[in-house]
């Protein structure tokens, strides 16, 4: 028998035989031989196409089932479809084998490139998913990684102070002005590079120089610092607009979006200062004071006691829980620091508001909590948990309060 190129075939010849007798395999095979042979011409003969290779082995699965043998013929070829036809119709014409009748039918020619196109098919498609979640995430991941480190190499230093900006600060017509060098770092990731940043509580001189050349933005957290931070800069340098993250977020945490957001809503200062502190004047950029009388209420105190004329206070207060937290909010504003209180509402510590959290995890006498900042969802929650009765702040941002905790604000 001749050899089998299986990497040339083509087509493969798939016939089914019924034999009226019990016969082995070569016999099946000797027969198809010896019946084609002269029958196509020396072109299309079996055992020279075998020799050549242009056929394979002829492999035949058979079965005796009684007085009677079937089975499965299979012819590998490489000829064209043309010729693989006229060799699979004749062996059809083969109808003995040996001395026992036999009928062959072809069932079908199948073409073996096809399925190899099906595997390739197949196998791209794996090929092609591994490399969308292995290789192309991290090729985005290493593409946002060079663009970061380039955006923070951007970085600057201004002025004596040596404050950290962008490289457009001096070209800039526009500036904006954030809190800390971790600001700067999130615009300059999002191609704002006319930024630059206070680095401390104080406004530094290079700021100040800088407000009277150029349009001026400040953009700041949103809470009471941030706050206090604008109204220092109205104090003291030439601010055109206010820009605020939304409540409760730090400008380092916002996304590209958010920040594109908040820029686009900022607002012109008399308008930001108007709305934030009642007592602001358009004419004049002066330092906050409170009214004339250190012992009026506050605008939380008025809603809570109803009281005109306010000489009425002192004799309500003792029918309201809540006074106590208004006098200490009073003391505490503008520092960014808070005091928590025992039962007997006494303050046990005062500390920073950054450090609250922390005193009340290591403390288990506390009553209450009130500081010069924004009540969050993370505050109420701690303050559930640990059977904390109220919390007394500034203003509150939009929370879910499912425990027992009373909350009270200066807004």
């Amino acid at each position: 028998m001749g050899k089998t190129y299986i990497d040339t075939v083509k087509y493969m010849v798939y016939a089914h035989c019924e034999i009226d007798g019990v016969v082995e395999k070569p016999d099946v095979v000797g027969a198809l031989f010896g019946q084609t042979e002269g029958l196509l011409g020396d072109e299309l003969d079996l055992r020279e196409l075998q020799k050549s290779g242009r056929i394979g082995r002829i492999e035949v699965d058979l079965h005796a089932q009684g007085s009677k043998s079937s089975g499965h013929i299979m012819l590998p070829s490489s000829l064209d479809r043309v010729e693989t036809s006229i060799l699979a119709a004749a062996l059809e014409t083969v109808d003995r084998v040996g001395p026992c009748e036999a009928k062959i039918t072809v069932e079908k020619i199948e073409d073996t490139r096809s399925k190899k196109r099906d595997q390739l098919v197949n196998r791209a498609k794996t090929i092609l998913t591994s490399m969308i979640t292995d290789v192309v995430p991290e090729s985005k991941e290493i593409s946002e990684q060079v663009r970061d480190e380039v955006k923070v190499s951007e970085v600057r230093y201004y002025g004596p102070e040596k404050l950290p900006c962008g490289p457009n600060i001096e070209t800039a017509d526009h500036i904006i002005v954030v809190e800390g060098r971790a600001d700067v770092l999130t615009l300059l990731k999002c191609d704002i590079e006319n930024v630059i940043s206070l680095q401390g509580k104080n406004i530094p001189k290079s700021v100040i120089d800088l407000t009277k050349e150029k349009t001026v933005t400040v953009f700041v957290d949103g809470d009471r610092g941030g706050d206090l931070i604008i109204k220092q800069m109205a104090d003291i340098a030439e601010v055109d607009f206010v820009a605020k993250a939304p409540d409760g977020k730090e400008v380092e945490e916002l996304t590209k979006k958010e920040i594109i957001k908040a820029l686009r809503r900022k607002m012109p200062l008399d308008q930001f200062m108007s709305r934030t502190f009642r007592d602001y004047e358009q004419d004049h950029r002066r330092p906050y004071q409170k009214p004339v009388g250190a012992n009026l209420p506050l605008p939380a105190e008025r809603e809570i006691l109803a009281v005109k004329p306010p000489v009425a206070v002192e004799e309500r207060r003792p029918a309201q829980p809540s006074l106590p937290f208004v006098d200490i909010l009073r003391e505490l504003s503008g520092s960014l620091k808070g005091a928590l209180l025992n039962s007997q509402m006494e303050v046990v510590v005062e500390t920073d508001v950054r450090d609250l959290a922390k005193e009340i995890e290591t403390r288990k006498d506390i009553h209450a909590i009130v500081f010069d900042g924004i009540v969050t969802q993370r505050l109420v929650d701690m303050a559930n948990d640990r059977g904390i009765k109220y919390i007394a702040a500034i203003k509150s941002t939009k929370i879910e309060n499912k425990g027992n905790v009373e909350i009270i604000t200066a807004e």
